[in-house]
C-alpha cells in the first residue's frame, strides 16, 4: 500500500492519517486466519486451494492472501498464511497462521479449536468464556461468514471444525500480556477491522497534529480524539461529526491534548475503550499496553468513591482485566464507567492548562456499547 490507500480507495479520516505517515498497513491475525479458513474449506469442497485467496473485511475491503502451506486429507484440509503486519512493530509479524478445517456432522455448526500456539482462556474477565480458544469474537464471526459463503457457493453444509494454530505461538506469547491475562498456551487471534494500522510514534503524532490543523482550517469547532475505529463510530453516532473532525488518537492521548492546548477548538470529545481511558484517568498520557497498564488499585479507589464497599474494592483489585472490574461494579450498582470518564475528563482538562476547550468523554466496552460518560466541562 505504497500510496497510503486501502484497497485502492481514496483515503479520508483515519485512512488519511495513515497516508500522511507514509507507512504500510498490515493484516491482523484474525484476517489471516479467515483467509486460511476460506482456502481450506474451499479445498475440502472442491479439491482445489484458491491461491491467492480473497476475503471481505468488516469495512468492505477485499484483500487477497498468498498461501504459504497447503495440505489435504480425508475429511480435512489445512492452509497457512504468513502474517504481514506492515510497518507496525508487531510481535506476530512473520508468524505462520495455520488453519485446519474438518468436516462435521450436519447441524453441528462451526466449532473453534485452539491448535498448537493458540492460547486458551483460563480466567474470567475476557470477551470469551473460560476454556474457550483465544480466538476473539470478530475473527470468529469473520470465519463463520466466510464458511457460509463457501458452503453456499460449493454446496457444503457449513458444518465444520476450525482449528487455528500458530507456529512458535507459545514462544511469541511470552512477549505479550497473554500470560498475565490467563491466556495460556499461545497467542490470541485478534482484530476488529482486519487491518493493522502501524504506529510510529513520531509519524503518528505528526499525523494527529495535521488532523487538528485540517479540522481547524475547515472551520470545525468540535473534534473527537478516538482510540480506535469502534470508538470513532460511537463518537460519530453520538455527535454526528464529519470525517475531517475525527482524529485517530490511538494510544497518544497526550499528543492530542498538548497540540489542542496550543491550537484550541471549542470542544474536544475523547472516546475510547474503558480500559484505555482508565489509564488516562490515572494520569497516563501514553495508553499503549507496553508503556502503561490498567491500575486495578486505582479503579478500586474510584469504586469506593462511587459507594462501593471494601468487598467490592477487593474484588476490583483482584480482577483479571479492566472489563471484569467494570462488570463487577455494574453488578453492584457502582457506576465505575462514569467515574472513569469524569476522572479522565478532569485529567484532560489539567493537561489543557486552561485552554478554552470544553472536554467530554465517552467510554465504551469491546462491543462498542457506551459504559461511561462525562458531560462537557471547560476551564
Amino acid at each position: 500500500m505504497a500510496d497510503g490507500t486501502v484497497d485502492g480507495t481514496a483515503a479520508g479520516g483515519r485512512a488519511a492519517q495513515l497516508q500522511h505517515t507514509g507507512m504500510r498497513h498490515g493484516w491482523t491475525t484474525g484476517a489471516c486466519a479467515t483467509a486460511a479458513t476460506t482456502a481450506a474449506y474451499t479445498a475440502l469442497l472442491t479439491g482445489e486451494f484458491p491461491d491467492p485467496v480473497g476475503i471481505t473485511l468488516p469495512k468492505g475491503q477485499t484483500p487477497a492472501f498468498a498461501l504459504a502451506v497447503e495440505e489435504r486429507g480425508d475429511g480435512w484440509a489445512m492452509a497457512a498464511i504468513v502474517k504481514d503486519a506492515g510497518d507496525d512493530p508487531d510481535v506476530t509479524h512473520g508468524a505462520l497462521i495455520r488453519v485446519t478445517v474438518r468436516l462435521s456432522p450436519p447441524g453441528s455448526g462451526v466449532v473453534f479449536r485452539a491448535g498448537p500456539g493458540v492460547g486458551t482462556v483460563t480466567r474470567p474477565g475476557l470477551p470469551l468464556a473460560v476454556g474457550e480458544p483465544a480466538i476473539n469474537p470478530v475473527p470468529r464471526q469473520m470465519m463463520r461468514d466466510h464458511v457460509a459463503e463457501v458452503a453456499a457457493r460449493h454446496g457444503g453444509t457449513g458444518d465444520v471444525e476450525i482449528e487455528v494454530s500458530v507456529d512458535h505461538g507459545e514462544e511469541i506469547a511470552r512477549s505479550t500480556w497473554n500470560p498475565r491475562l490467563g491466556i495460556l498456551g499461545g497467542i490470541s487471534i485478534l482484530g476488529t477491522t482486519g487491518i493493522v494500522v502501524p504506529y510510529s510514534c513520531s509519524a503518528w503524532i505528526d499525523s494527529i497534529r495535521r488532523g487538528v490543523d485540517v479540522a481547524r482550517a475547515a472551520g470545525r469547532t468540535h473534534v473527537a480524539g478516538c482510540t480506535g475505529s469502534t470508538s470513532e463510530k460511537v463518537a460519530v453516532a453520538v455527535h454526528g461529526l464529519p470525517e475531517d473532525a475525527l482524529l485517530d488518537m490511538g494510544d497518544f492521548a497526550g499528543a492530542v491534548l498538548k497540540y489542542i492546548r496550543r491550537h484550541p477548538v471549542d470542544r474536544l470529545t475523547v472516546a475510547g475503550g474503558f480500559a484505555k481511558l482508565s489509564k488516562l484517568a490515572a494520569g497516563h498520557l501514553d495508553l499503549h499496553s507496553a508503556r502503561s497498564q490498567v491500575n486495578k488499585e486505582f479503579l478500586a479507589e474510584l469504586a469506593r468513591h462511587g459507594g462501593g464497599d471494601d468487598a467490592l474494592a477487593a474484588a476490583v483489585t483482584g480482577a483479571n482485566t479492566g472489563l471484569e472490574a467494570l462488570r463487577l461494579c455494574e453488578a453492584a450498582g457502582v457506576p465505575l464507567g462514569d467515574l472513569v470518564a469524569v476522572t479522565a475528563r478532569d485529567e484532560a482538562l489539567a493537561v489543557l492548562r486552561g485552554a478554552p476547550v470544553a472536554v467530554d468523554v465517552i467510554c465504551i466496552d469491546r462491543a462498542g456499547v457506551i459504559v461511561g460518560r462525562a458531560e462537557p466541562k471547560g476551564p
